[in-house]
């Protein structure tokens, strides 16, 4: 037996599956949304776009923008007890309730 890879993307089948409704390109428009210093956003990873996607086990994670980096936005998130820095850009993001 070959052994299994161990790439970022590994057991991500289910993670990032699409409804057959939303599957294919998002909108051009998902790229220039803006969120504000302070914001609170989710990490919602769209796995048609391969830039700037944040690890797998940030999926479904919300945290604080702490500001910006270029086109992508550095977000402020806990991950268990530790507060950790994502860097990922406006398509892997929505604005939390």
């Amino acid at each position: 037996m070959v052994k299994a890879s161990k790439g970022t993307r590994s057991k991500t089948r289910q993670i990032f599956r699409k409804s057959p409704r939303l599957r294919g390109m998002t909108p051009i428009t998902h790229e220039f949304r803006t969120f504000e210093k302070g914001e609170k956003v989710s990490v919602v990873i769209n796995p048609s776009v391969h830039y700037g996607l944040p690890h797998s086990r940030f999926q479904g994670k919300t945290g604080v923008v702490k500001g910006q980096q270029g086109r992508a936005f550095v977000v402020e998130l806990r991950d268990g007890n530790k507060l950790k820095t994502v860097i990922t850009r406006p398509e892997h993001l929505k604005k939390a309730l």
